[in-house]
């Protein structure tokens, strides 16, 4: 079995089942051939072993969702002395705009690698991202991070927005093969005019993608799309010149607004939701639709926090996010889970947040099959963790809150950063 090697620690770490000591993987052509202990493993193959001694294999980390053309965000709001992060959520997206007009294309796409090597480098070998710059594309095509990539389309005047979503599904068909897989982002339903939900949700069905968007975000949003009045009517649509696309009152949510527009189905995932409602929970959870948390975004921009126990209750499935590096102190979902455990003391167990980090990840991104577990068949995309003390009894707990990561490997490969 040429190329085939065993990996083993102290510990082989898998979400929903009891740890494995002295567990082992075999890896080979990239895949997991064979998981189990590794004197079973041994005994059945004749191959190399590297030992990780005093550590845990875990797999490779899923980020649900991030902006990682956003990287730089933080240098480049200093260069353009803006050195702030507003509070008020509508104060956010206008500072947003505002610094990423001034910057080159050039800088978006070191922005872009930026961001894909601090993921790898803590962990995350699956990355949910939105891209926003299609010609960053073969930035992504050239990491070894499996992704899903977002094609994000947003935008209300029809003649406008129809070529944009061409352009996005031009891009989506262009991708071929298992690591970088496409989608479509219809961004917010505050920046989307109902004709382009109805064109995305044609799409969608038409060429069966997957699709993120951003839902129940933040109060401006809840007031906008209920009565078209608050923040987002009287200074984000002015500053972006829209007021000719303000609506008339709908008295629905924003949950409620998407379903009847078409885009809420099994393979939907909703970002945030910090402002859903029973209701809205619901028709998501009929619907078939996974949640994505990002907890410490929501907490920097001061918008409010998830239910998270509605969620747990209702059964909806649950992944996690970073969001970007404009909203957020890192892009490591190590600190998003730290964070998570502490903003939901009485909702998330250690269990629910490595099973939100990589099994609820895969299934949100529609990768089950790749990523997110170190069963047999998937991508060899896994993590050596060290100090996570002795003993079975409280691993889970000591591994999120002290672990340190020693090595990541893509695929099978030990990933160096350039």
């Amino acid at each position: 079995m040429p190329d085939a090697v065993i990996h083993t620690a102290a510990w082989l770490v898998n979400p929903d089942v009891p740890p494995l000591e002295k567990g082992a993987l075999l890896v080979h052509n990239g895949r997991i051939e064979a998981t189990g202990s590794l004197s079973d493993l041994t005994a059945r193959y004749s191959v190399p072993v590297t030992e990780h001694a005093d550590a845990a294999i875990i797999p490779g980390f899923v980020n649900a969702h991030t902006h990682l053309e956003l990287t730089n965000f933080p240098a480049w709001r200093e260069k353009n002395g803006m050195g702030y992060s507003p509070r008020r959520f509508v104060d956010w997206i206008i500072q947003l705009v505002k610094i990423t007009r001034r910057i080159e294309s050039t800088d978006f796409t070191a922005s872009l690698s930026a961001g894909i090597s601090k993921c790898i480098s803590s962990g995350t070998t699956t990355i949910g991202d939105i891209l926003t710059r299609y010609d960053l594309l073969p930035t992504h095509l050239s990491s070894p991070a499996a992704s899903r990539i977002y094609f994000e389309v947003l935008g209300h005047e029809s003649s406008r927005f129809a070529p944009r979503l061409a352009d996005a599904l031009h891009h989506c068909k262009s991708l071929a093969g298992d690591l970088h897989r496409p989608a479509l982002s219809p961004h917010a339903p505050y920046t989307l005019g109902e004709d382009p939900m109805g064109a995305v949700a044609a799409a969608i069905r038409q060429n069966g993608l997957p699709v993120s968007l951003h839902l129940s975000e933040s109060p401006a949003e809840v007031e906008f799309v209920f009565d078209s009045t608050g923040q987002i009517a009287d200074e984000l649509y002015p500053f972006v010149g829209w007021e000719q696309f303000l609506m008339p009152p709908r008295r629905v949510s924003s949950t409620t607004l998407l379903d009847r527009s078409g885009l809420l189905t099994p393979s939907t995932m909703a970002v945030h939701c910090v402002h859903v409602t029973l209701d809205d929970a619901r028709i998501l959870k009929e619907r078939g639709c996974s949640i994505c948390l990002c907890p410490r975004s929501n907490e920097i921009l001061d918008v409010g926090k998830a239910p998270v126990a509605l969620f747990k209750k209702l059964g909806i499935p649950l992944a996690l996010g970073t969001d970007s590096l404009a909203s957020n102190n890192s892009l490591s979902l190590w600190d998003e889970m730290r964070f998570a455990l502490d903003a939901f003391p009485r909702e998330l167990s250690p269990a629910d947040a490595l099973r939100m980090a990589t099994t609820g990840g895969a299934a949100a991104l529609g990768l089950s099959g790749d990523a997110g577990s170190l069963a047999p068949g998937r991508r060899a995309d896994f993590q050596v963790i060290r100090n996570i003390g002795c003993g079975e009894n409280g691993l889970l707990e000591r591994m999120i809150r002290q672990g340190t990561v020693e090595d990541v490997y893509c695929s099978g490969t030990r990933y160096t950063s350039a």
